[in-house]
């Protein structure tokens, strides 16, 4: 499960990506539209900025901004930055492995050899879906949310 401060990330992420391509957005407007409180909006927004994912400008037609494309942010990628490994057992982390203390045999371990397989099915889904694409299944969420009218005369 992921932390809530990586479910707001995502969401002001895709906020973000969805705002025009280099006009930045208030934090206020991101706090407001996607329900985050906004103090923590702002603990959360200056993490990723320290990451290189964000940048900001100051004053008058200021706020946040993707530093990136948004085809190029993976979502494996704020994973990582704010909860750490994606990994359920630090034997199957790629960037954080350590050998679990109490396993003798890893190659024959159960608890391993049974997520592994899910782990990595879930990785590949998470290293290959992007920002643009959060935005792409939103926007064709939205459209299929919307009534369709039918008049008839």
């Amino acid at each position: 499960m992921i932390t809530m401060k990586t479910k707001y990330a995502l969401k002001a992420l895709c906020r973000l990506a969805l705002s025009q391509a280099g006009e930045p957005v208030l934090i206020a407007d991101i706090a407001e539209q996607e329900r985050i409180p906004r103090k923590f909006l702002e603990l959360i927004l200056g993490e990723l900025k320290q990451h290189g994912i964000l940048q900001s400008r100051k004053g008058r037609g200021g706020g946040y901004l993707l530093a990136k494309s948004p085809d190029t942010i993976t979502v494996a990628s704020v994973l990582r930055v704010l909860d750490g490994p994606i990994a359920p057992v630090p034997c199957l982390s790629r960037t954080a492995y350590q050998r679990c203390a109490e396993c003798p045999q890893e190659e024959s371990c159960g608890v391993r050899l049974v997520l592994r397989e899910a782990h990595a099915a879930s990785v590949q889904v998470l290293e290959s879906t992007t920002l643009a694409d959060m935005v792409e299944r939103v926007t064709a969420a939205t459209r299929s949310a919307l009534p369709v009218l039918k008049y008839s005369i």
